[in-house]
């Protein structure tokens, strides 16, 4: 697939790029697609939720009443989980949600899902360029000149830079990571995909 670069102010720079097929022109995989998003899904999670159970609860020991001749159950203690600020019964405990995936199936579901977006036209190439300082105002026009300031965008760098950066983190719409970072779920939670010039070229050098 061929594509053009586009200037930041929205205009064709004459230059054209052929995007590789083994990233962006194979079959997708909708089950490596899954797979890898279930995983980084689950790698967010903390896992610190916790909840007291009966023996952790500060009640008194006492028993609640005689053995027998009371009319209902011998009740032995108020931290039981059916009495108001007893225990709670089979709630959260701290763990973790990590999980591992195989290298070959992460890589397959990446190209899988950036298959998918260059299938939609979803994909946009822009030449690189840098910013004095800090200017979320620029950043927006930025992504309005190449149509895609309305809806999610992912926007990857080459390498890391925090004037892009912080002037992207006021957009709810925008998510700009390095091409270190770029993974399944990103592409996937994104309507495009803007990759700066020379991205397309270090994704295709991973693909073994």
């Amino acid at each position: 697939m061929e594509l053009s670069v586009y200037k930041i102010n929205g205009q064709e720079s004459g230059k054209k790029v052929t995007l590789d097929e083994r990233v962006f022109g194979i079959t997708p995989n909708d089950h490596a697609i899954y797979l890898d998003v279930v995983q980084y899904l689950a790698n967010q999670r903390q896992g610190t939720s916790k909840s007291k159970d009966r023996s952790e609860n500060a009640h008194s020991t006492k028993k609640l009443g005689r053995q027998k001749g009371g009319g209902g159950a011998r009740h032995g203690s108020l931290k039981a989980g059916i009495f108001v600020g007893g225990g709670t019964i089979h709630g959260p405990k701290p763990r973790n949600y990590w999980h591992k995936l195989n290298k070959k199936v992460k890589s397959l579901a990446r190209c899988s899902a950036l298959s998918y977006k260059a299938a939609e036209n979803a994909i946009t190439i822009v030449e690189p360029f840098a910013m004095e300082a800090p200017k979320t105002k620029e950043f927006a026009q930025i992504l309005s000149n190449l149509k895609a300031g309305d809806r999610k965008v992912l926007f990857v760098l080459p390498a890391n830079s925090d004037n892009i950066f912080l002037s992207s983190r006021n957009l709810p719409y925008a998510n700009v990571i390095t091409v270190d970072e770029i993974n399944t779920y990103a592409v996937m939670n994104a309507n495009t995909v803007v990759l700066v010039d020379g991205v397309q070229d270090v994704l295709a050098a991973r693909v073994k």
